[in-house]
């Protein structure tokens, strides 16, 4: 067979993005010096310009619009654009990342190719619970909410009519899909990975430790470096601190990095607290690897994650998890036995849970979550994803 021609798009894409970015950046790795492939990755951009980085993977810069305000997402919607990367390199394959509208634009854009390339999308957000369902829960309308996820579901079928798979990287979230209409046959479970080399157990910094432990070698030390917003359980975090610090007796250690809508909130808890301490934002993997393997315990409390990467960045660094009892969050939680599941979302649940673990074997938890995040790898999520396409190339 000659070598696989592989053409992304993906509107999700942002240049500070979390996950979709990491998972387009590992992607762009793996398929760098694969001489069996060719990977065009269409990056949505302010001008539009080819950068070869190798034979085997072409970034095609393509100028789209930016959501006006603080925001840093380009549309790329239209036909002739989209058309572009199709007619240069004539793919056998094409991946969309992104549920609306994209994924019918493409469609409608490889009619009438003289070789019409196999669709497959990715399902990076589970946007008919998460941006759907839950905007109605939140306004207490749970009869308005499931009759908008359905419609969402609906929407989201007819988006990807044409397409041969859709990916997904959560047990749960696949079953869902099945549940609203999706068929087993088109639906494959591809679980993405972790860079075990940089997010290891190594990577812990003993002068960090002494500084979170400050004197007391049983202080519990937590790392929370998820977005600063009520979706993160940011909120539910900070009102469950003053009652562990009841709890255990003393001040629990919590590094928070990075920003988000509630950033102020996070500011007024570290002048407040003398054990909450703010790193603002942390650069390269490096970094937030030395601080994940530094402390105890990870949080995990979004209940709407479609896979989690730093929920497995911090399993892979060794530490115990308390994690929401849905999602990708609770799936990994089970599987691996490194922590507790929050059952219920309220401050009083999770300051419980916390507490819970601080009285287990941390040790036991801490092995439990190293040696369940080595069995992911961006190695093996690539190698599943490739042997994909060549079944379905293969027919």
């Amino acid at each position: 067979m000659s070598r696989l021609v592989i053409v992304d798009y993906n509107n999700f894409w942002s240049p500070s993005g979390g996950g979709v970015r990491r998972y387009h950046l590992e992607r762009m790795k793996f398929y760098k010096d694969k001489a069996d492939a060719l990977l065009v990755f269409v990056q949505n951009d302010g001008k539009t310009f080819t950068e070869k980085i190798s034979d085997s993977l072409i970034i095609e810069h393509t100028k789209a619009f930016r959501f006006p305000g603080n925001w840093e997402y380009r549309f790329l919607w239209k036909n002739a654009d989209l058309k572009v990367a199709l007619a240069k390199y004539n793919p056998d394959i094409v991946e969309v990342g992104s549920p609306y509208i994209l994924p019918r634009a493409v469609s409608k854009a490889c009619k009438g190719m003289p070789k019409p390339p196999i669709l497959t999308g990715f399902w990076h957000a589970d946007f008919p619970v998460t941006y759907v369902r839950r905007f109605f829960e939140k306004w207490k309308m749970p009869r308005i909410a499931k009759i908008t996820e359905s419609v969402a579901f609906a929407y989201a079928r007819f988006e990807y009519k044409n397409y041969a798979k859709i990916e997904a990287s959560c047990d749960e979230v696949l079953e869902r899909m099945n549940r609203f209409g999706f068929s087993k046959e088109r639906l494959d479970w591809i679980p993405l990975g972790v860079d075990l080399e940089t997010f290891t157990p190594t990577a812990r910094d003993e002068n960090l430790v002494d500084e979170l432990k400050d004197g007391d070698p049983n202080r519990l030390t937590i790392f929370f470096p998820h977005r600063f917003c009520d979706e993160k359980g940011l909120r539910l975090f900070l009102e469950a601190y003053p009652i562990l610090v009841e709890k255990l007796g003393s001040e629990p250690a919590v590094l928070f990095a990075g920003t988000g809508p509630d950033l102020p909130r996070v500011q007024e808890a570290a002048q407040k607290f003398k054990h909450i301490r703010y790193e603002g934002f942390i650069h390269g993997e490096a970094e937030m690897a030395r601080h994940y393997a530094s402390v105890d315990l990870g949080l995990a409390l979004s209940g709407w994650e479609t896979f989690g990467l730093s929920i497995l960045e911090s399993l892979a660094c060794g530490n115990a998890l308390v994690a929401a009892n849905t999602g990708a969050a609770a799936e990994h939680l089970t599987k691996s036995g490194a922590g507790v599941l929050l059952q219920t979302r309220t401050p009083e649940a999770l300051a419980d849970a916390i507490l819970q673990i601080s009285k287990m074997n941390l040790a036991e938890l801490k092995q439990n979550a190293e040696a369940y995040a080595t069995k992911f790898s961006w190695k093996n999520c690539f190698e599943k994803q490739f042997s994909l396409y060549q079944k379905l190339v293969q027919g």
